[in-house]
């Protein structure tokens, strides 16, 4: 098999890889691909195929299976996101017992709030860029109180992140992190040196198994890192693709308006339709890994297309139709925007509820929402297959 060099499809392939996915899908489940930056992997597009690899033991999340190394670990430590089991089992473990459901829940009168004030301070200007006026302050507010992040620190957290997940220049994503690392670590100290407080991150500090296990200094970091990263762009995104949705397809948002107790399905049919994860982070072939007609060789880079499994119409009816009430048919179970197996995304349930809480207060408070006319023609899509989404999103009310 050739390799597919993505670079060849343009930038449409960037505004909308759907139907590219869709070509892919069709010659078969996983190809070996080539980005315009010289990366080279394998890109498994269907959902079947696509989910069995995200849970697969023989696919590895270390980059030490191929004696690569792990990016950031030497400024921020070992993270979940990097390691297999037993040491990823032993991690999160760890966070989850601190990371529940009940945590969450206890989140939504705050989030309300939060919520409720981005849009006072918005409101009477009449229109904004909907990124800077809510879709990123929420979820960077929520994180940092928390992670237990001072508010005097919050704004340069934001400009950290940016820079991390989408960098502007080609030491960017280094520079700012060894800042967020240096951040943290001071962070760390004086949690440890205060008395016990009730943010996430004092309690990871004093988190033990019932062995009596708990992560070490750069563990802790590592963890703080990814919680921050992971838990601000995924549902910024989740929140601007979302309405970017809503906004094009007016049919769908009068019946959302009509009926808000649909929110929460609509919210899973945002993340089918138009998730703010691309493609999942990499895993590495341990052995010849057999994916339809194919065998991707031992030592190699796999990476599964979230955005192409959950169009697949071997999955979901109709795939490319946005339809709110899918949910409620019983065909909308099972999209994969936030991973499946062992590393299943732990942030889901809270990036759930702000993207109920964020689009429905919107649509509540803004009932002549549009997309603004005259902020010029196309979007500034993110680099990269990682995120998906856009810089900016002008509307008006």
């Amino acid at each position: 098999m050739a390799v597919i060099e993505l670079g060849d499809y343009g930038p449409d392939f960037k505004a909308d890889p759907y139907p590219y996915y869709a070509k892919l899908r069709e010659a078969g489940p996983a190809h070996e691909v080539r980005t315009p930056d010289g990366r080279q992997f394998w890109l498994v597009v269907g959902y079947d195929e696509g989910r069995a690899a995200l849970n697969d033991p023989r696919l590895s999340k270390s980059p030490r299976t191929v004696n690569a190394q792990v990016p950031n670990e030497a400024i921020m430590g070992p993270h979940v996101l990097s390691l297999d089991p037993p040491d990823h089992t032993r991690l999160r473990k760890l966070i989850a017992g601190e990371f529940t459901a009940r945590r969450v829940a206890n989140l939504r009168p705050r989030i309300q709030q939060i919520t409720d004030e981005l849009i006072d301070t918005m409101l009477p200007a009449g229109r904004a860029d909907l990124l800077d006026a809510l879709a990123f302050p929420l979820p960077i507010i929520v994180i940092c109180e928390l992670l237990g992040v001072p508010q005097a620190d919050r704004e340069v957290f934001r400009e950290w992140t940016n820079e991390i997940v989408a960098p502007t220049t080609p030491t960017a994503a280094r520079d700012y992190t060894i800042e967020l690392g240096g951040y943290l670590d001071e962070l760390i100290k004086d949690k440890s040196a205060a008395e016990p407080a009730d943010d996430l991150l004092s309690a990871l500090l004093r988190a033990r198994d019932e062995s009596g296990d708990r992560l070490s200094a750069d563990e802790l970091r590592a963890m703080a890192y990814i919680l921050l990263i992971a838990g601000h762009e995924t549902t910024v995104n989740l929140i601007s693709n979302g309405i970017r949705t809503l906004l094009g397809h007016p049919e769908q948002l009068a019946a959302l308006r009509g009926d808000f107790t649909q929110v929460d399905g609509a919210i899973e049919e945002m993340l089918r339709f138009e998730g703010p994860v691309e493609t999942s982070t990499p895993r590495f072939t341990k052995e010849p890994y057999p994916v339809g007609d194919v065998v991707i060789p031992a030592r190699r880079m796999v990476l599964v297309a979230l955005a192409g499994a959950d169009r697949d119409p071997q999955r979901f009816a109709d795939p490319d139709v946005f339809d709110i009430h899918r949910t409620a048919k019983g065909g909308g179970q099972g999209h994969l925007a936030f991973g499946y197996g062992i590393h299943f995304c732990i942030g889901a349930p809270l990036a759930r509820l702000e993207g109920q809480i964020a689009v429905r207060t919107l649509l509540e408070r803004c009932p002549d929402l549009a997309l603004d006319p005259v902020a010029g023609s196309g979007y500034d899509w993110l680099p990269g297959m990682l995120i998906r989404g856009v810089r900016e999103l002008p509307v008006t009310w």
